[in-house]
């Protein structure tokens, strides 16, 4: 059985949400496009929609139960939700909007929270003292002391830049690893969904349209044809070696049992050395040949492997590339070009990208955090 299990149904004027989940206890990125029932999930899961129908239960127990509107108030529901503008108290320090609505009876730290989420030397601070990321680490951490049983993060990374993002997300992983909280999180950002989660919620139109880590939900050709046309990308795990004399950050990837891959070149990188990083690709990137090559070819890097499976679609097919990477290469070609390599499974493939092509993400450093930390980041 699964450790979360939510029946939903909400209707607000002509919007139609009707959702039956079983989901793990780790952390589920929900996606779909503008106005798919993605915040109204999250919203009516917290109390703060009146929904038709609402039951939801964790390790099979209930946790929030509702009907025509009916239910727990939003603060005795054992949900945390943490919104994409803060929603902090003006007024208050960090220290007080941290300590307000925290419960001292189900065993959350305060002072372990404000290590985890390195805000010690903001406690005094009023949040217009604080950049866009130490709000949303307050906002977080707000939420962690309230001791919830499952965790709701609605766009929480949307207000921040690239930089920001790259300083709050190591935080949303200690969080998880620390506290083990069932989460379900949006993100119009794809990328940071994949960065983040252990699998994928697809919404649209108020239903589920697929549900899955990457590898299985882009079996199916309706969720590939919402991915494509929402960006679709995927990543590489792997470890941050050095950069060159030109700029170019180069990658080791990690292989299933982990042992190291061949490296890989990045132009955009956002790591430092040492650190644990994704590679970042799209599919439309990734040109696949099948060998011999040509020695002479001007593409960087190259990985080798066999065809997985192709799915097609009315526009493209897209081909998954095993290389022994603890994630597939995904690669977009046309139906020709299936046809003409005679790419299916088991056909050996050699998937080529250009350095510019592709951006290095630090998913945290490998290196032991500063003292007090209770959590480690990935």
């Amino acid at each position: 059985m699964s450790a979360l299990e939510i029946r939903a149904a909400v209707r607000r004027g002509g919007f139609d949400l009707d959702l039956d989940l079983s989901l793990g206890r780790g952390v589920t990125g929900v996606f779909g496009p503008s106005g798919a029932g993605k915040s109204t999930l999250l919203h009516a899961i917290a109390g703060l929609l009146p929904a038709d129908q609402m039951r939801v239960t964790l390790d099979g127990e209930l946790l929030v139960e509702g009907e025509r509107g009916q239910g727990p108030p939003a603060h005795e529901r054992g949900v945390g939700l943490v919104f994409q503008d803060h929603r902090l108290f003006p007024h208050l320090t960090v220290e007080r909007n941290l300590r307000f609505g925290a419960s001292a009876d189900r065993g959350v730290e305060f002072e372990e929270v404000v290590d985890l989420l390195e805000l010690r030397d903001l406690l005094q601070r009023l949040p217009r003292g604080c950049s866009g990321g130490q709000r949303q680490r307050v906002a977080i951490g707000r939420a962690l002391l309230a001791g919830p049983r499952l965790l709701l993060l609605d766009e929480p990374l949307s207000s921040l830049d690239r930089g920001l993002k790259r300083q709050v997300m190591p935080f949303l992983r200690r969080v998880h690893e620390r506290f083990e909280l069932p989460t379900l999180m949006v993100s119009h950002d794809l990328s940071d969904l994949l960065a983040l989660s252990d699998e994928l919620l697809l919404i649209e139109g108020g239903r589920a349209a697929g549900q899955g880590d990457l590898r299985t939900i882009t079996t199916d050709q309706s969720a590939v044809e919402l991915l494509a046309g929402s960006g679709l990308s995927f990543s590489l795990p792997g470890r941050m070696l050095r950069r060159d004399e030109s700029g170019l950050g180069w990658v080791t990837l990690e292989l299933r049992g982990g042992r190291a891959a061949p490296e890989v070149a990045c132009a955009q990188v956002a790591a430092e050395e040492g650190d644990d990083v994704e590679v970042i690709l799209g599919p439309a990137e990734i040109v696949l040949a099948v060998p011999p090559l040509d020695a002479r070819l001007s593409l960087t890097n190259r990985l080798e492997g066999t065809v997985e499976r192709v799915t097609r679609t009315t526009a493209r097919c897209l081909v998954h590339v095993d290389c022994g990477l603890v994630a597939p290469v995904l690669a977009e070609v046309t139906e020709r070009a299936v046809e003409r390599l005679k790419l299916e499974p088991g056909t050996p493939v050699v998937a080529l990208f250009k350095a510019q092509a592709s951006r290095a993400r630090a998913l945290g450093s490998s290196r032991a955090p500063s003292a007090g930390h209770s959590g480690q980041p990935r």
